[in-house]
């Protein structure tokens, strides 16, 4: 089933959120070599592709997991979290329609 992992951001936490990004995207590469991710990317902080100094507020991730348990697990164990990027990580199950 699909899960969505929707974070929110600790303000500020642009340097942090730098610093964890190869691991981060270490793991999201996993997941899509296994063909379990359908979409992932962060929350702009202002209205635009490239937000510079003004960082992230969140990101989006939503992928395939065996259990709603085993999607939590796996975004506990993200780098954003032990970094202290993520103030806030909510994973729920997601019912893809479109595309």
């Amino acid at each position: 089933m699909l899960y969505a992992i929707i974070a929110s951001d600790v303000e500020g936490s642009l340097d942090k959120r730098l610093a964890a990004r190869p691991a981060h995207l270490e793991r999201l590469q996993q997941l899509k070599a296994a063909g379990r991710i359908v979409l992932a990317g962060p929350h702009p902080a202002i209205d635009s592709n490239d937000p510079g100094a003004a960082g992230f507020s969140g990101s989006l991730i939503v992928a395939e997991f065996d259990s709603l348990a085993a999607a939590q697990a796996w975004a506990d164990a993200d780098p954003y979290v032990a970094a202290g990027v993520y103030q806030q990580v909510v994973v729920k199950p997601f019912k893809q329609v479109l595309p």
